[in-house]
């Protein structure tokens, strides 16, 4: 499936740009391709070329006063030729702006195209804001459930990335966070009783039963499949010899909330009263980056109906190419 190929040059001069100078000396270049000129200028705002071709593709070059050049090609990526015809383009454009910048000479960036409306989404944002392109090579599982949408995409690195409705969950080579909500090896789960709240990959449900729990209930409202590597066969069976998954819908009666957060002080709420006064509730929190996110969250935990203490630990989980911050929360001692 034939896809947009947008590809950016910038330029970042020493000195003031000349426009005049730019434009009729990259002119050439465009004419070789059959481009069509249009230019546009700005009192003291510099000029803006567009550069139309008879196949579609067309190009933006903005010139600032103070320096800036910025060009911008979007072609239609159907076949190996027209990339190479882009790249080739793109070449020129940089060789001779380097000829013409010879007196003020400053930064060049180039960065690799984005491919839009491809087959495959390779674009996936961090948790705070940055796009990240994924090595992507196959849609896996596609699909709606009553509460969202599934998706796992298989990546040459990772393995099978879990994305949920836009997120990216987790992916095969996240043991790394798997091991970091489960306490980072220092608790002793041998003869436990455990809750999952969630946990449809199937990666902590894995991890434990080899730790000889008691008992381990997990409860979703759907689970994963093509997570082999995460879960491997434990969600073959609902049931187990040491666990159970309850699969399990939003209740007709369900409390309406305001606010995510106090959806959040309501799951936490309902945590503690469930655990054991010697008991430990291990969650994820968030990108170390979004301190602001993680000090309301550690609001809301001085806000719950009993008093608890808690620890947190920053992992760098692989699939996220971020730190991710892990609490460990517990009730304070009665005196």
């Amino acid at each position: 499936m034939a896809a947009a190929r947008h590809s950016t040059l910038d330029f970042m001069l020493g000195a003031k740009a000349d426009g005049e100078t730019i434009l009729k000396g990259l002119q050439s270049i465009f004419q070789e391709q059959g481009m069509t000129e249009s230019v546009y200028t700005w009192q003291d705002h510099g000029y803006l070329a567009t550069y139309t071709n008879k196949n579609g593709s067309f190009a933006n070059l903005r010139i600032y006063p103070h320096g800036l050049v910025l060009l911008d090609l979007q072609s239609y990526d159907s076949d190996i030729q027209s990339k190479e015809e882009t790249d080739s383009l793109l070449n020129k454009i940089e060789e001779k702006m380097k000829e013409l910048s010879q007196d003020s000479a400053g930064r060049v960036k180039r960065l690799p195209p984005i491919v839009r409306g491809g087959a495959i989404d390779r674009y996936w944002p961090t948790a705070d804001g940055r796009l990240v392109e994924y090595d992507i090579d196959e849609v896996v599982y596609d699909e709606d459930s009553p509460y969202q949408n599934i998706k796992i995409l298989h990546s040459k690195q990772f393995g099978n990335i879990l994305i949920l409705s836009g997120d990216v969950n987790l992916a095969e080579s996240d043991l790394a966070y798997t091991r970091a909500i489960m306490g980072s090896g220092k608790e002793d789960y041998t003869g436990k009783d455990v809750l999952i709240l969630g946990g449809g990959d199937g990666g902590i449900l894995c991890e434990i039963v080899k730790l000889k729990p008691k008992m381990v209930t997990m409860v979703e409202i759907s689970f994963a499949k093509y997570m082999r590597r995460t879960c491997g066969d434990v969600l073959d069976n609902l049931k187990g010899d040491c666990y159970q998954v309850i699969i399990a819908g939003l209740p007709s009666n369900a409390r309406v909330v305001d606010s995510t957060w106090e959806f959040l002080r309501l799951i936490l709420d309902l945590s503690m009263k469930v655990l054991k006064q010697d008991g430990k509730y291990f969650t994820q929190g968030n990108c170390v980056n979004l301190t602001e996110a993680l000090s309301l969250y550690e609001e809301q935990l001085g806000r719950l109906y009993c008093p608890v203490e808690f620890s947190k630990e920053i992992v760098c989980v692989p699939s996220y190419l971020e730190l991710w911050v892990f609490y460990t929360v517990w009730k304070k001692a009665k005196p």
